[in-house]
């Protein structure tokens, strides 16, 4: 490769110019590292924390589960304690039963052990757990180096039970010392680690208890195990009474009861590295600013931001639909950009080419479903026309009514399909223009002014799916029908039809038909095949058309909710649904 080659590459320009805007942050980081390494040291000994809660997780176990367990035969105890006898004898199965306890009975406030695992009772009065538990009744653990019971070295958990609100006792568990000291998790990090169990009242438990059982070589200088309940969850470094820099952490073991201390050798916690990483932390930066200082100003703000800035607005521009042209590519940005600016030049290009042949298209069909609609429109004019002819040759009166409400129906398809191809756009079709212009029609096809009807509309724009559009229409013109069939006027006035379409705040649509009556529907025979038709054109819009009859006044009332045609995806299509029969008391 040309070295030219080589250094038009957008990599080589950026490592070769970064380093000049990276000495502010070299400077800075140089001050953050210092800080860094100082929180690292800090950050060694919160893990000590971790370490030490890790290698009293078994103790931990342990003491928690006695204390669960002295809970749980508290229940027994109180349902056993009339017996003593079967009481201690279900102590002793339990004990039997478990790998873990050496004991486990129950002493009462009066300091006398009646329920013992051992089976036989015996006076604690003088038991050094006994007397702290009466100073303070509730959750304690203490060890000692002979059990009253076991006559081992054990730790005592003890659980008080109460009835009824009354302190009857408490139930102890006793663990061996040796088990619990079996527990600790010693790994390859806790080398010449020192860990201990301590209680609230400072009291050893287990662990590492030195010479004699004497644990305060291990602890720090000048202090005891009950100073150091109050530093739970801490760690710091120190003195041990031994002479040796130790670092020391502080964890809960069971919250507010027992705590394990940790003494760990500084070698191994990594602090003594500390100081050494602060040198070469400093270094890191000063290699780094040296590396990479020029490349700021130049590589980010002129060879970068002002070509993507650039290529960023053609995308703009062509997402906004100017389309008129390719954008151009930039062949002054840097190798890599000005790939990126050729890939979006050719797919700006087909874009345009498979966009104009998509409209292309899109308009042939368009044209070709007009023409559609428009030919299924003559055709049914057609079958009108055809109708009517045939109804002027028949002289049978109810033939030619017959004859006229098929007509008014294909009519009225016919006006559907005449809205479609008219429309400006296919997929929608404004419902009150189409209503406005079938009842026009049926009004001038059956003499409305011979008849000596008023009518009235008040349609307010809705504009609706086809799938919506059909069955309303269709709906539409049936209940027209039966109200110019069924239409007169009791007093001797002029009969009347009203039309009303309107939208509620709800979004739903609403369409009403009344008519006046000249007589009461009771009296009124009729057909029922509109009163089918009208509940199975309903049906479509997923509703029901709802009658209220007076002694003057008829009315339907279609409320559904409309199918906008911005819809994002095709509702299913509906097939038609014509029920077996009309309502109950239906006279149209």
């Amino acid at each position: 490769m040309r070295l030219s080659g080589i250094t038009g590459r957008l990599g080589f320009r950026l490592g070769a110019l970064l380093s000049i805007a990276i000495l502010p942050i070299g400077m800075i980081s140089i001050i953050q590292t210092l800080h860094l390494s100082r929180e690292a040291e800090r950050s060694t000994q919160i893990a000590l924390q971790g370490r030490t809660a890790e290698a009293a997780a078994g103790e931990r176990a342990l003491l928690q589960s006695a204390i669960g367990t002295a809970d749980a035969l508290g229940a027994s105890i109180l349902t056993l304690i009339k017996d003593p006898a079967q009481c201690s004898e279900a102590m002793r199965q339990y004990v039997q039963r478990s790998a873990i306890y050496l004991y486990a009975g129950f002493t009462s406030v009066e300091g006398m052990n009646v329920c013992s695992s051992t089976g036989h009772a015996i006076d604690v009065r003088t038991s050094p757990h006994y007397q702290a538990f009466m100073r303070d009744p509730g959750t304690l653990i203490t060890a000692t180096e002979r059990g009253m019971a076991t006559g081992e070295r054990v730790v005592i958990v003890s659980q008080p039970l109460y009835q009824n609100g009354t302190l009857l006792g408490y139930v102890a568990l006793s663990l061996s010392q040796d088990l619990l000291r079996s527990t600790h998790a010693m790994t390859y990090w806790a080398k010449s680690a020192h860990i201990l169990m301590f209680n609230a009242q400072g009291q050893a438990l287990s662990g590492d208890l030195g010479p004699q059982d004497d644990p305060a070589a291990i602890l720090p200088e000048g202090q005891t195990l009950a100073s150091l309940v109050g530093r739970e969850n801490s760690s710091f470094s120190g003195r041990s009474n031994s002479g040796e820099n130790r670092v020391f952490s502080v964890v809960p073991v069971v919250p507010n009861l027992v705590f394990a201390l940790g003494s760990w050798s500084p070698q191994v916690t990594g602090i003594v590295g500390l100081s050494i990483s602060r040198f070469a932390a400093i270094l890191f930066p000063l290699a780094l600013w040296a590396v990479s200082l020029a490349v700021a100003y130049f590589a980010v703000y002129r060879l970068v931001l002002r070509h993507v800035r650039e290529l960023r607005g053609q995308m703009r521009r062509f997402a906004l639909g100017d389309r008129s042209v390719a954008p151009p590519v930039l062949t002054a940005a840097p190798g890599e950009i000005r790939d990126v600016s050729e890939t979006f030049h050719n797919m700006a290009r087909i874009l345009i080419r498979e966009e104009a042949a998509m409209e292309e298209a899109v308009s042939e069909k368009t044209v070709l479903l007009k023409e559609v609609h428009h030919r299924v429109k003559n055709n049914l004019q057609l079958i009108a026309s055809i109708i009517n002819m045939q109804s002027r040759v028949i002289d049978d009166t109810d033939a030619k009514r017959v004859l006229r409400s098929v007509q008014d129906r294909v009519a009225s398809l016919a006006t559907i399909y005449k809205n479609l191809y008219q429309a400006e756009h296919l997929d929608s079709v404004e419902a009150d223009r189409l209503i406005r212009d079938i009842i026009g029609q049926m009004s001038t096809a059956s003499l409305l002014n011979d008849m000596s009807v008023e009518m009235t509309t008040d349609l307010e724009p809705l504009t609706l799916l086809p799938d919506q559009a059909v069955p309303l229409t269709l709906l539409t013109t049936e209940a027209f029908t039966n109200a110019l069939k069924y239409t007169g006027t009791a007093n001797g006035g002029r009969a009347w039809v009203k039309v009303m379409l309107r939208r509620e705040p709800d979004g739903a649509a609403v369409l009403t038909i009344e008519n006046s009556l000249g007589q009461p529907l009771s009296h009124v025979e009729g057909t029922g095949l509109g009163s089918q038709l009208i509940e199975a054109f309903a049906m479509q819009l997923d509703t029901e058309a709802h009658v209220e009859t007076t002694d003057s006044v008829y009315r339907l009332e279609v409320r559904f909710m409309p199918q906008g045609a911005d819809r994002t995806h095709e509702e299913p299509q509906r097939s038609v649904v014509l029920t077996s029969a009309a309502r109950a008391g239906a006279r149209h």
